[in-house]
C-alpha cells in the first residue's frame, strides 16, 4: 500500500522539514506488522512528493499480529498486505508523528499555514463505493479524484471491485491532512488489525477536534472507526455532540436571494475598521475566509478580535469565555501576551482546558493564559491590570436586576482601557421564519435588546464610569432592522491620549 503526499509550496522541499525526512535519503522503520519506508520520488524546489510505502509482513499476520475473525481462511487469503487500511494509519502515527501533531522546530511558520496538498492512497477499500467516499472527503473541503478497479482486467464481465485509487487536494496544514487520513483510512471499510478499546475513542476525539464534530456523517465516522462498539460509539458521540452544541443564536435566516449569512449563498460579513468611518477592522487571518463560509459567530469573533488587535492591547480578558474559542483565536497572535479567560461553568473551564491544549503546549506559550472560575457579578481582583476585555454574547444570559453588579464589576473593579460587548439586536429576530414571533434566539436568554435599549444602556454606563462608546453592526444589515449582532465598544475617556503620550 502507497501514501504520496505531494506540494508546489515554494520551496516546496520544505516537505522534508514538515515531515522530519530527508528528500535525499531512503528510511526504512520497523513496525509491529512489517516496515516501513519513506522515499521522495521528487524533490525540486517548485514540486516535492513524498511516499510512504508500507510492506506487511503476511506471516506475521497468521501468527497472531492480525485481527481477523471471519474465519481460519482470512488468515490466509485477506487484502491486508495491498490496500491502506488500519495499517496505514498506523504507520502515519508513527512514522510521521511530529507532522501529525504540527511540530516543526525548522520550520514552524510552515507548519502553521495552509499549503498545497495532494494526497493520493492506492489502492483503498471502499465499502459505500464513490459515493460514500465522497461524502466523507468533500465535506471536509477536498476535491476528489478517483478510478475504481475491475475484480480482474482479463475478465470484465466480472464487474468492478470495492477497491479505488484516490487522489484528494487542498490547501490545507499537513498536520490537519494527515489526522483526516489517520481518522477516514480505516473507516472506509470499517477493519480493525488491532482491539479495539477506550482508548480509541481518546484517539478519535483527538486527531477528529476542530472537524469531526461538525462533519455531516459524523456518526457513521464514529461507529466504523469504533467497529460498531455502542459503548464506545455512544461515549465518543456525546463528547462530540457537546464540542458542537449550537451557540446561543445560531439560528438559520430565511434571507432573500444574495442576502443570507452563517454559509447562505451570497452571505456578505461586515468588514470593519477603527477608523473615522465607525467600521470595524478586517478580521485576522485565523477567521478569513470567503463570505460564504463565514458563519455569524465567526464573524462576531473577527470583529471582536479585528478591534482588540486595532486597540494595541496586549493584556486581554476573556469573560464568559465558555469553551475557549475567542481564547483560541487570541492564543495565537503573538500581539497578546497575556491572556485569561473566566466563566462560571467549571465544565465549560474544562472543555478548554482540553481543546486549547493547555498540557501540550510549550511552557513560554501556557505561561500566557489562564483560566479563572468566577462570576461577572462578584468582585474579583484576578480582573484587574488588563487593557482590554471582551464580554461576547454573555449579558443576555444575566437577570437584569444583576446588570447592575456586573457593570461594577467590569467598569469600576477591573476597569480595562478597552471592554467590547456583543449582543443580540431583538429587532432582526423577525428575519428568521423558524424563530416564532416575540421568542428569544437561545432559552437561557433573559432579554434581548433593541438598538434603542443597548445605546441607551450602554450611554448610561459609559457617563458613570468614565468612558466613551460608539456601536458597530457585526453581520448583514437590514436597512430597516439593522445587523443581526450589535457591539458597543466601550473606552476609558483620556486612554489614547495617555497611549499616545
Amino acid at each position: 500500500m502507497l501514501l504520496t503526499i505531494s506540494t508546489t509550496h515554494a520551496p516546496a522541499t520544505d516537505l522534508g522539514y514538515l515531515l522530519h525526512k530527508h528528500p535525499g535519503r531512503c528510511q526504512s522503520f520497523d513496525l509491529s506488522f512489517g516496515r516501513a519506508h519513506v522515499f521522495y520520488p521528487r524533490a525540486a524546489e517548485e514540486d516535492c512528493s513524498a511516499c510512504l510505502l508500507l510492506d506487511v509482513d503476511p506471516v506475521g499476520l497468521v501468527r497472531g499480529k492480525g485481527n481477523f475473525r471471519g474465519g481460519l481462511l482470512d488468515q490466509y487469503v485477506n487484502d491486508r498486505p495491498f490496500v491502506a487500511s488500519s495499517f496505514m494509519s498506523v504507520a502515519i502515527a508513527q512514522v510521521f508523528g511530529s507532522a501529525l501533531q504540527g511540530n516543526c522546530k525548522d520550520r514552524p511558520d510552515v507548519a502553521a499555514a495552509a499549503i498545497p496538498l495532494v494526497a493520493s492512497i492506492d489502492v483503498l477499500p471502499v465499502r459505500g463505493g464513490e459515493e460514500f467516499l465522497r461524502k466523507l472527503f468533500e465535506p471536509l473541503g477536498y476535491t476528489v479524484s478517483v478510478v475504481r478497479h475491475p475484480l480482474d482486467e482479463q475478465f470484465p464481465e466480472w464487474g468492478e471491485s470495492a477497491y479505488y485509487s484516490v487522489t484528494i487536494e487542498k490547501t490545507t496544514r499537513l498536520s490537519e491532512l494527515l489526522a483526516h487520513l489517520y481518522v477516514l483510512i480505516p473507516v472506509f471499510d470499517h477493519q480493525k488489525h488491532y482491539f479495539v478499546g477506550a482508548d480509541e475513542v481518546e484517539k478519535l476525539l483527538a486527531k477528529g477536534e476542530g472537524w469531526l464534530a461538525g462533519h455531516p456523517a459524523r456518526d457513521t465516522i464514529v461507529r466504523r472507526y469504533l467497529k460498531w462498539k455502542p459503548t464506545l460509539a455512544s461515549d465518543a458521540l456525546a463528547r462530540l455532540i457537546e464540542e458542537d452544541a449550537v451557540e446561543p443564536d445560531a439560528v438559520d435566516p430565511q434571507s432573500e436571494p444574495g442576502e443570507g449569512f452563517d454559509g447562505v449563498p451570497g452571505a456578505t460579513p461586515q468588514q470593519s475598521s477603527l477608523d473615522a468611518t465607525g467600521a470595524l477592522p478586517q478580521a485576522p487571518s485565523e477567521l478569513e475566509q470567503s463570505p460564504q463560509q463565514l458563519t455569524l459567530h465567526q464573524q462576531r469573533l473577527g470583529a471582536v478580535l479585528s478591534v482588540l488587535r486595532a486597540s494595541g492591547a496586549r493584556k486581554v480578558l476573556d469573560l464568559g469565555c465558555g469553551e475557549g474559542k475567542l481564547l483560541r483565536e487570541l492564543l495565537a497572535d503573538r500581539q497578546f501576551e497575556e491572556i485569561a479567560g473566566l466563566d462560571v461553568s467549571v465544565r465549560s473551564l474544562e472543555i478548554a482546558h482540553r481543546r486549547l491544549r493547555l498540557d501540550n503546549l510549550s511552557p513560554a506559550v501556557r505561561d500566557k493564559i489562564k483560566l479563572i472560575h468566577g462570576s461577572l457579578t462578584y468582585r474579583d481582583r484576578r480582573l484587574e491590570g488588563f487593557d482590554a476585555a471582551a464580554i461576547v454574547e454573555v449579558i443576555e444570559h444575566l437577570d437584569p436586576p444583576r446588570l447592575t453588579a456586573f457593570q461594577r464589576v467590569v467598569f469600576e473593579c477591573a476597569k480595562p482601557k478597552i471592554v467590547i460587548v456583543t449582543t443580540p439586536n431583538r429587532e432582526y429576530n423577525v428575519l428568521w421564519e423558524s424563530l416564532p414571533a416575540g421568542s428569544v434566539r437561545h432559552a437561557d436568554h433573559r432579554f434581548e435588546w433593541t438598538r434603542a435599549e443597548f445605546q441607551d444602556w450602554a450611554c448610561a454606563v459609559a457617563e458613570r464610569h468614565g468612558y466613551t462608546v460608539k456601536f458597530l453592526p457585526i453581520g448583514p444589515e437590514d436597512p430597516t432592522l439593522g445587523p443581526p449582532t450589535q457591539l458597543g465598544l466601550f473606552e476609558k475617556a483620556g486612554a489614547k491620549e495617555a497611549s499616545s503620550g
